[in-house]
This record gives C-alpha cells, sequence and structure tokens, in this order.
C-alpha cells in the first residue's frame, strides 16, 4: 500500500494567512512562507495554498508568495483559487508550484481540464470537487464556497474529470466541512473507489481519529486539513505517528 499523504492547506489573501468562519470575520494569522516552512518542518507531505482573494489584481501577490515559498519548502506545492486559463495555469507552475487546483472554472469550461492536462501534464492538475448532499440520497456540485447548487451529480462529474485528464481531485463535503465531526466517509469512499487517481479527503476532520478513520475505510490517498494545523490543536508528527501506530503506511516521521 502507497503512503498516506498528510496535506496542510492554508488560506492566502493579500499575501497573508488568513482564516475565518462561514466567510465573515476574515483575520491575518501569520505569513503563508514562514508557515509553510513550518509545516515542511513538521513533515507534511504536501502543502496547498488557496487564494481566496482570486483576482487578477492579487495574482502577482500570490506568485511572489508562490516563489519565496518554493526557495525555502522542499515538498509538492498545490496552489487553487481564481485559476481561470491556461495562462493562469503556467503562471503558478513557473513560480514554483507543483500543481494547480481548479473548481469553478472547471465547472464552467471542463475543456480546461484536458488543456492543462495535454500541455503540463496530468500530474500538475488538481480538480477541487465541493460536494453536498441534496436530500435524495445523491451529492450535488457546489461552487462558490458551497452557496451556488450546480445541480450536477458529484460522482459522475468526477467520473468525468478523471476522464478528461485530471491527476488528482480534492474531494471536500460540505455538510461536514467546519463541523470538526470527521470526514465524509460515505462521499470519499464512493469516489475514490471508483477512479485510478488519488483522492484527496477534506472537510470536517477534528481529532486523530478522524484520519485513520478515513484510511481505513475508504481509499482516499491524502487528508487535508487547514485550522487544525494552523491552530496548533495537532502537529503533523503527531498525525503520522497515530496513523503508524494504526498500520497505516506514511512517509518519514520528523524527529
Amino acid at each position: 500500500m502507497l503512503a498516506k499523504r498528510i496535506i496542510p492547506c492554508l488560506d492566502v489573501k493579500d499575501g497573508k494567512v488568513v482564516k475565518g468562519i462561514n466567510f465573515i470575520d476574515i483575520k491575518e494569522v501569520g505569513d503563508p512562507v514562514q508557515c509553510a516552512i513550518e509545516y515542511n518542518r513538521q513533515g507534511a507531505d504536501e502543502i496547498t495554498f488557496l487564494d481566496i482573494t482570486a483576482t487578477h489584481e492579487g495574482r502577482g501577490t500570490m506568485i511572489d508568495v508562490v516563489r519565496r515559498t518554493a526557495q525555502n519548502v522542499f515538498v509538492p506545492l498545490c496552489v487553487g483559487g481564481g485559476i481561470r486559463t491556461i495562462d493562469d495555469f503556467r503562471d503558478i507552475l513557473r513560480a514554483g508550484a507543483d500543481k494547480v487546483s481548479v473548481n469553478s472554472a472547471a465547472v464552467h469550461n471542463p475543456e480546461l481540464i484536458r488543456e492543462a492536462a495535454d500541455k503540463f501534464g496530468s500530474q500538475c492538475v488538481v480538480v477541487a470537487i465541493d460536494a453536498k448532499r441534496d436530500g435524495k440520497g445523491s451529492f450535488h456540485v457546489v461552487i462558490n464556497g458551497g452557496r451556488i447548487d450546480t445541480g450536477i451529480d458529484a460522482v459522475e462529474w468526477a467520473q468525468r474529470v478523471y476522464k478528461l485528464g485530471a491527476g488528482e481531485i480534492l474531494l471536500t463535503s460540505m455538510d461536514t466541512d467546519g463541523t470538526k465531526n470527521g470526514f465524509d466517509i460515505e462521499l470519499t469512499d464512493t469516489i475514490s473507489n471508483m477512479l485510478d487517481i488519488p483522492v484527496i479527503a477534506s472537510g470536517g476532520c477534528g481529532c486523530l481519529e478522524h484520519f485513520s478513520d478515513v484510511f481505513e475505510k475508504t481509499q482516499a490517498s491524502a487528508a487535508l486539513a487547514a485550522s487544525l494545523f494552523h491552530y496548533g490543536e495537532l502537529t503533523v508528527e503527531q498525525v503520522k505517528q497515530h496513523l503508524a501506530k494504526h498500520a497505516i503506511p506514511v512517509r518519514k516521521i520528523k524527529a
């Protein structure tokens, strides 16, 4: 079995790491490069930056953050938020990112996935899928931070983006996100079991047991968390030590 990856996620606005609740009360809480360096020290397998400014005017700031991080951190960097064009992909990758994540833009223009995969390789293309239960036993793709229900079946969408050339899926359950009650096992299991590309579980992690739970009950390749790491409730080392005790393979644990 391949080692499972642990991925801290940082929300970046105007060059600063920020946190908020339900997209309000946004507060600056740190420098993204310094945060990334600390997560690298802890043994993170990858780091994800989400540009919540997501505007053309803010793109230069994010590119500078990526460039400075790539000079100091030696784990893969994935950057998402506001990516709409092939030029956006190129700019972020040239700055030093290893992967680029697209969400709403892929929904509006699915061919962007194929074009990016053809130009840069599938390994660079991550499609972020935010999914929410429809109350009838299915999951719908939602965009704009969960505020807009596209009506697209999330399972069918995952299959489609795979066929278009996505190399990985970042799967966030909007039902569990922020609850700290655990990852959405049903959603993650359904999608990770039917695809031959890695699926990153996201949304709802609140304790060590939630990490082992998602890996024991689904085929997820990685687990992503944000505030849990950012506010020091857990470290990457603690998560990896916990997983190792549960006989779940992880990459080297930092001393």
